[in-house]
């Protein structure tokens, strides 16, 4: 999963309270999570996400967050054992190139990709990967800001998804981002 990644000194922005103005991560998100699914989130950064999705899934649901940077995991960890949700949330590291996630081959309901391909090395390995774990009809939401994704970038990143076996079923309007649903053929 090597790309540019977000640097760890940017973590306590993503987490600023002001950005949920922008981006209300309960309204967005509870329309796609339900109590008791797998979630994948791959570049959680330090949780803005992540928690929101952690009590969206209830007690018998799993949030995995898999980030390439060891700081942004231990600082999730450390607000998700505060807020009491470590039990909801598995923590792993990405490899070098790939997310590391071949064991959950069909047992993931959702995905969240969250400004987080336009960083990936290679658009087309991780969607790859994404439609691999995903169960058949499952979606991932997928967003890139406008300000660092032009739209004729997304329109690649979509084509990528679609090589992969991912469809567009939706396109959510969320401000100042592209967005689209994709789901598992």
């Amino acid at each position: 999963m090597s790309g540019r990644g977000c640097s760890s000194w940017m973590g306590p922005w993503l987490l600023n309270p002001l950005r949920r103005w922008t981006v209300e991560p309960d309204k967005l998100l509870g329309p796609y999570v339900q109590e008791g699914m797998t979630v994948l989130e791959p570049g959680p950064g330090m949780g803005f996400f992540t928690l929101p999705l952690a009590r969206l899934v209830g007690p018998n649901g799993r949030v995995i967050a898999v980030d390439i940077q060891v700081k942004m995991i231990e600082k999730l960890r450390k607000r998700a054992q505060r807020a009491g949700l470590a039990e909801r949330i598995e923590l792993r590291l990405a490899g070098r190139d790939l997310l590391g996630i071949v064991d959950l081959h069909r047992r993931v309901d959702f995905v969240l990709a969250f400004a987080v391909v336009h960083e990936v090395a290679s658009a087309e390995r991780f969607f790859r990967e994404i439609a691999d774990v995903l169960r058949p009809r499952a979606s991932m939401l997928l967003v890139e800001p406008s300000v660092h994704v032009p739209r004729n970038k997304f329109a690649i990143e979509l084509e990528a998804a679609r090589a992969a076996g991912l469809e567009v079923a939706a396109s959510p309007v969320i401000g100042g981002n592209h967005a689209a649903l994709l789901r598992r053929i």
